[in-house]
């Protein structure tokens, strides 16, 4: 057994009251992330760490087969901009994928846009996020570090040619190209010392006339009443409208139209803020949109703006058992994805919902694309599964065919292997989806090391996807395990509502029946059992090991919503109250308590070995989180199980984070994983 020794992790006195309960906050002073006493911390706490994995015996070795894995060519399918096709290509180590271009689809490709050029250690990373109306320019978001805040930059298209035009300050946009220039959405200039922690107020929007300053940039919308308002924005296809998303967070919001050929003002399409509602395309003066207003598993319809009353609404689509996750648009066509037990199925359709027809698909897993302009003739998708490497397809729309576009390389067998989905029955009796995956030959003897790994909120999916890291784990006889818990969006918006707010516990009830069938089923048991997710998923480790520390031999949270009682007052956390609810009520305040992580933790209990992971850029869930998690978590752990945090530097949440620091966490994680579950490891070459 490896010895970690913690380092001294500094107390204050600092109690707050919240509607007359009193709760101590002894690690507020972990949240001054640029503090000179906290880099302090970090360093300490990092050095822990790596002196603690840098002695698992077979670290190096799992790094270097992860590198093998991961080294193959990856793309992205290709999208059209006039007469040239744009993908994204990662030849396999490459730390970000870069940007190629090619004429026609038998063009030579060349390189459009290399991120790993612009950045010595790989963390800016780039996005293509508009094209111009005219096909002659693209905006691109330009990121570092991880963080969320990015530049939007232009490039002339024939040309390559790098425009002057550079826009700051911008977080969760794209850009609505309408004549010489874009909308798009952004905040104020942040304080200094406040970029990565500071409350973002005012998202609002703006207009960008190609070559001006930023600060001639036209205000378009604001909400000055509304201060935690988020603003999105795009524009039809026929460049007639502007649509703008109003949302007070992550989940409803209200809908509103301009008339660009017109310049009038912004009119209600859907007003307050209790659904979701997004306009699919405009056609012959209608809108064209997919809603959940009287339809929890949604429905598509057309919207005269004439006679916008929702008696007048025509149903193109409507609302069947399973969940229509989304409808795109391509080639004068309809596309609808339907979620049936968190599997994707794709329809053709005619924008009357008529000539339905459903689209083979290589097998049960999930696909991605059909979209396009509507004068395309061909659209690509791209198609995945646990088991299946994802795959770019080539769809004619006249026949109706699919072609084979790219294959991965990787050398695979998925013969090897066997997934499958199961169903089991949560505390309360709900039945609960979970896929399972593991080498066809395993014994069920309940000595399988398990990797069990969810998300549950924010009416967020999960679907089979293939993971190149993941096959070290089937590949040494483990289990994966992803279970569908409620608060997903997997079965509609009332699965969504049965896990949020003051029905947040039966997330963690659901995903704690996960384990537990697991092991009453013999995949695995409680000394090799590993629980793990990321962001709000971090938050369900961190539930589920302080509420069942006896079920678990590893909890893998990763930045994780640990402190539920202040997490609104950082950055973008504000947004996640419609999810959560706030301490600022009494009655959220009160259901907030009973599963905090930080606040469940008590003393003398023996908790799992514990792996925190988080990435001191991270400006969406703020470090503090997980450091406040930690510090607590060491000093009330009783028992040898270690409880280490390893903060990755100039990384933020995880996108675009470089591959090299990818490989490096997933080492660092898998060794953990392996070690800490007494779980042999060897390796096949392959």
């Amino acid at each position: 057994m490896i010895e970690v020794t913690y380092p001294e992790t500094k107390t204050v006195e600092q109690t707050d009251d919240y509607h007359g309960t009193m709760v101590a906050d002894p690690y507020r002073w972990l949240e001054a992330d640029t503090a000179q006493a906290v880099e302090e911390w970090v360093k300490t706490q990092n050095q822990a760490t790596f002196d603690y994995l840098e002695k698992i015996p077979y670290r190096e070795k799992i790094e270097e087969r992860l590198t093998e894995l991961v080294n193959y060519p990856r793309y992205t399918s290709p999208f059209r901009a006039g007469e040239y096709y744009f993908f994204y290509k990662n030849d396999g180590l490459q730390n970000q994928s870069v940007i190629y271009i090619q004429k026609g689809l038998e063009g030579e490709p060349e390189v459009f846009i290399d991120p790993n050029a612009l950045s010595r250690d790989g963390t800016v990373a780039i996005n293509i996020i508009g094209i111009s109306q005219d096909d002659k320019y693209i905006a691109y978001s330009q990121s570092e570090a991880g963080s969320d805040w990015s530049q939007i930059r232009v490039m002339e298209i024939a040309g390559k040619k790098q425009l002057p035009d550079v826009l700051k300050w911008v977080k969760f946009s794209g850009a609505g190209w309408h004549k010489d220039g874009f909308f798009y959405s952004r905040y104020p200039e942040p304080r200094s010392g406040e970029e990565l922690s500071g409350n973002n107020l005012y998202h609002s929007v703006y207009y960008h006339k190609l070559g001006d300053d930023q600060s001639r940039d036209k205000l378009v919308y604001e909400d000055r009443q509304n201060p935690n308002m988020y603003h999105f924005c795009s524009v039809t296809e026929d460049g007639k409208y502007l649509i703008l998303n109003a949302a007070p967070g992550t989940d409803g919001y209200a809908t509103y139209y301009k008339n660009l050929e017109t310049d009038g003002d912004f009119v209600p399409l859907f007003e307050g803020y209790d659904h979701k509602s997004n306009v699919v395309d405009h056609v012959n003066g209608k809108f064209l949109a997919l809603t959940d207003i009287d339809a929890p598993k949604y429905r598509l319809v057309e919207i005269d703006p004439k006679n916008p009353a929702k008696e007048n609404w025509k149903e193109i689509i409507p609302e069947s058992e399973d969940l229509l996750q989304s409808v795109a648009t391509g080639g004068g066509k309809l596309f609808a994805n339907y979620l049936k037990n968190a599997t994707d199925r794709f329809y053709q359709l005619d924008y009357d919902g008529g000539n339905k027809k459903e689209i083979d698909l290589p097998g049960l897993g999930s696909a991605g694309g059909f979209s396009g302009k509507k004068e395309d003739k061909i659209l690509f998708y791209t198609f995945t599964s646990f088991t299946y490497p994802n795959t770019i397809f080539k769809y004619d729309l006249a026949t109706g065919q699919s072609e084979l576009f790219n294959k991965t390389s990787l050398q695979f067998n998925p013969e090897d292997y066997v997934e499958k989905q199961i169903f089991y029955k949560s505390k309360d009796g709900t039945p609960v989806s979970m896929f399972i995956v593991h080498k066809k030959d395993l014994k069920m003897d309940g000595k399988n090391p398990c990797y069990l790994y969810a998300y549950g909120g924010f009416n967020i999916s999960l679907t089979p996807s293939f993971s190149a890291t993941r096959i070290v784990l089937l590949e040494n006889g483990g289990v994966f395990a992803m279970p569908n818990l409620r608060g997903g969006g997997e079965y509609g918006e009332e699965w969504h509502k049965a896990g949020m707010l003051l029905n947040k516990q039966n997330v963690f009830d659901d995903f704690i029946a996960a384990g537990e069938y697991l092991i009453a089923e013999q995949y695995t048991s409680k000394e090799k059992l590993a629980i793990a997710g990321g962001s709000n998923g971090g938050l369900l480790v961190g539930a589920a090991m302080t509420q069942r520390p006896d079920l678990f031999a590893v909890a893998l949270p990763a930045v994780g919503v640990m402190d539920m009682l202040r997490y609104h007052l950082f950055t973008v956390g504000k947004g996640w109250i419609p999810e959560y609810g706030s301490s600022d009520d009494p009655a959220n305040f009160k259901n907030l308590l009973s599963y905090s992580p930080l606040h469940n933790i008590k003393d003398g209990v023996t908790y799992p070995s514990t792996l925190i992971t988080t990435g001191d850029h991270d400006d969406r869930v703020v470090p503090a989180h997980s450091f406040k998690f930690a510090a607590q978590l060491q000093k009330s752990h009783n028992g040898k199980n270690p409880v280490i945090i390893r903060i990755e530097t100039r990384a933020g949440h995880g996108a675009g984070k470089p591959i090299a620091k990818v490989l490096e966490e997933q080492a660092d994680i898998w060794s953990f994983f392996f070690y800490n579950t007494n779980s042999p490891v060897k390796y096949l070459k392959g």
